[in-house]
């Protein structure tokens, strides 16, 4: 579309929303400690005592006996390590996909209750890579073993353990953490196939305990939850609460963006797919978003742009629906497609994507 049309009807789509923003953009809130630092609240907050309460200066918010620290999600690609930390959320803050690799960044998430703070670590699919990217993947992954306070190995129980799982397990005997078996997928088991399963699994690591869960059917997430914070040490949140994820807006954007990319095409094309968020603007009732589709041929660019450009529309329409209700507004989304051969391999294209491991 023509980009002088584009915004004459973005300007009157939105004419209403922009003449309430302007004026709300007019009121400008005091806020008597924006220019002092961190060092210099915690001094005050030191120095004010009980005082310092009532101006939500409090040094310490967590009762005695709380607990708070890091649990990371390991395992195969598509064992449902995404899908379990959706559930155990409460919503929907990772992609998920048929795809194997689907989940190519590190997420943290936030589980709060009243006694204590879960962090949730959802790596990328543990697997003996192919590519450059393949590799980053795994560094990304691995590197969270010796970080956390728990790990849990989590394995598809309608998959039979096999050498894939082999090879994770050897990464997560290493690791001193707390190591918790966790059998996804157990609506598509029966009890017999599970007990084989789990057998499997303890041979291949001292578990310091096991746990069977279906993320999908809401079975035994919320006693997923409890275990897991049952190993945790005592400690203060490590982040406020209300808070789902660390991960930035532009990030989300292009995670959800490949999402759809995923569910919408065929198997040619999902490995060889890149997103970035080129831009990225919120206001108070309109989120405006510009990212790009990067793809390492041209026959791939044109599935995705489809016939008369239908397939990256309803990629975008897809991706629209769920950033609207992450972001709680409208969202006016646009895309590019376009190619990059070999960028698996470009470490710094790798880098650029986001998908680099980041010591």
């Amino acid at each position: 579309m023509d980009s002088e049309l584009r915004d004459d009807l973005l300007e009157d789509e939105f004419e209403d929303i922009e003449a309430n923003e302007e004026a709300d953009d007019m009121l400008v809130e005091f806020d008597p400690f924006a220019d002092l630092s961190d060092e210099e609240l915690d001094a005050m907050v030191e120095a004010a005592g009980d005082a310092g309460a009532a101006y939500g200066l409090v040094a310490g918010d967590t009762p005695e006996g709380f607990r708070s620290g890091f649990v990371a999600l390991v395992g195969r690609p598509n064992a449902g390590k995404s899908t379990l930390l959706n559930a155990c959320v409460g919503t929907k803050v990772a992609i998920t996909s048929p795809v194997a690799q689907t989940t190519r960044r590190r997420m943290r998430a936030v589980v709060n209750r009243d006694d204590f703070q879960l962090v949730f670590v959802d790596t990328p699919g543990i697997h003996k890579p192919k590519d450059g990217l393949g590799s980053e993947l795994n560094r990304s992954a691995l590197a969270e073993l010796s970080d956390v306070d728990v790990v849990a190995f989590v394995i598809d129980a309608s998959v039979p353990v096999g050498r894939g799982d082999a090879w994770v397990a050897e990464r997560v005997r290493a690791s001193r953490a707390t190591k918790i078996l966790v059998l996804t997928k157990a609506d598509k088991v029966d009890q017999a196939k599970m007990m084989q399963q789990i057998e499997a699994a303890r041979a291949l690591v001292d578990f310091d305990d096991v746990i069977v869960v279906s993320a999908t059917e809401g079975f035994n997430v919320e006693p997923f939850i409890e275990l897991m914070a049952s190993y945790l040490p005592e400690s203060p949140r490590w982040y406020p609460e209300g808070m789902d994820t660390d991960t930035d807006d532009a990030t989300l954007v292009a995670e959800f963006v490949r999402e759809k990319v995923l569910l919408r095409t065929r198997e040619e094309v999902p490995h060889s797919v890149g997103v970035v968020c080129d831009s990225f603007e919120r206001s108070r009732k309109l989120v405006r978003v510009h990212a790009t589709v990067y793809v390492e041929r041209d026959g791939q660019k044109g599935i995705l742009i489809g016939r008369k450009g239908e397939m990256i529309k309803h990629i975008g329409t897809d991706a629209r629906h769920d950033l609207e209700r992450l972001f709680g507004r409208k969202v006016y989304l646009e895309l590019d497609v376009k190619v990059k051969p070999g960028w698996r391999d470009d470490a710094g294209e790798i880098r650029r994507m986001g998908y680099a491991f980041e010591e």
